[in-house]
């Protein structure tokens, strides 16, 4: 399965500690929607924006990963699957289910994001404007 990063995820050893079958394939980019920080855990979400793009990362996933994936977003309690097309592809991410304000992330998740970008190699000026919301 095709599952797509935005936030902490995007961190390598992170993931690959939480979903050991994963492969990182490549960097992409969501066009339409953009990246956010809510809820009280103040985690990353993403939300449909007109000509707007959340950079992330297209990672293969197995059946395990999706289910470790599961509990660590707390589907469906704070997280819901959205499902996208990709080049003809499906691809699974996670989007908040309570649309909350704003929240600016704690620094120690922020350091786990902005690591993810390194790994990736995204630039990261949309996460710059994100923590400016």
């Amino acid at each position: 399965m095709l599952y797509f990063a935005y936030g902490s995820n995007l961190n390598h050893f992170q993931m690959k500690r939480r979903c050991k079958d994963s492969v990182f394939l490549k960097k992409i980019n969501l066009n339409n929607f953009k990246l956010t920080f809510r809820s009280k855990y103040r985690a990353a979400d993403i939300e449909p924006k007109k000509n707007s793009i959340v950079p992330g990362a297209l990672f293969e996933i197995s059946k395990s990963d999706e289910k470790k994936l599961d509990a660590y977003e707390d589907y469906p309690v704070l997280y819901k699957k959205h499902f996208f097309t990709y080049y003809g592809k499906k691809v699974m991410t996670y989007t908040m289910t309570k649309k909350t304000l704003f929240t600016y992330p704690t620094e120690r998740y922020l350091s786990v994001v902005k690591r993810g970008y390194k790994d990736c190699n995204l630039d990261n000026h949309i996460l710059k404007k994100a923590l400016k919301a």
